[in-house]
């Protein structure tokens, strides 16, 4: 396993211009190849991309790896040997290893079977080899972002249904208390009324 970080020295009188245009966290991927001379091609590029890169040679490696190390971005070359790249996919969905993160599929062919195989096998989008890094940093910034939004919008409605849950509580209570005092004022009527009948009682008694 290798993880590739890349700090670059920054002038004082870049600082701000580079706080506008960069993240403010650098995000995480987890490329999973079992070619080291891919690995380390694209790791060193995708680095020099503003990514922090961890590397595994097979699904194996990364389901271990992403128990202490979670990833943003799962990068999977779909021609994984030692654990194919769905059983990879299955494998780490499984264990809970990355509810949030993105799963790309390195295809070495363009067609539509492959396609379908990287889809139905959960991948969030495929690349075809050799492809544009310029073009595969956009597209996996776009899906981190779609990613980030769906979450942000789960976590609102979670939070909507807690307060649903809570005013039907509330309202519950409230018609609790309703009926109780619909009871003790019955029971108030009746003994006004037992009172009233009494006294009517007395007087006839009386006159």
């Amino acid at each position: 396993m290798q993880i590739f970080k890349r700090n670059r020295s920054r002038r004082p009188d870049d600082q701000d211009m580079a706080e506008t245009t960069r993240p403010q966290r650098r995000l995480r991927i987890l490329l999973i190849d079992e070619n080291p001379t891919a690995r380390a091609v694209v790791a060193r590029r995708l680095s020099h991309l503003n990514y922090d890169v961890a590397l595994a040679e097979n699904g194996f490696v990364a389901v271990n790896l992403l128990v202490t190390r979670p990833a943003d971005i799962i990068l999977i070359d779909m021609g994984l040997t030692m654990l194919p790249a769905v059983a990879t996919i299955k494998k780490i969905r499984a264990a809970n290893l990355a509810l949030s993160a993105c799963f790309v599929m390195l295809t070495g062919r363009l067609d539509s079977q492959s396609t379908v195989e990287a889809l139905d096998a959960g991948a969030d989008d495929h690349v075809v080899k050799p492809f544009d890094f310029d073009v595969l940093d956009a597209r996996m910034r776009h899906l981190c972002l779609r990613a980030e939004t769906l979450g942000t919008l789960t976590r609102h409605n979670a939070e909507l249904d807690a307060r649903i849950a809570r005013r039907a509580v509330e309202l519950g209570e409230t018609r609790e208390t309703l009926r109780e005092l619909q009871v003790d004022r019955a029971r108030l009527v009746s003994s006004i009324q037992a009172l009233h009948d009494e006294v009517e009682r007395l007087s006839a008694q009386q006159g």
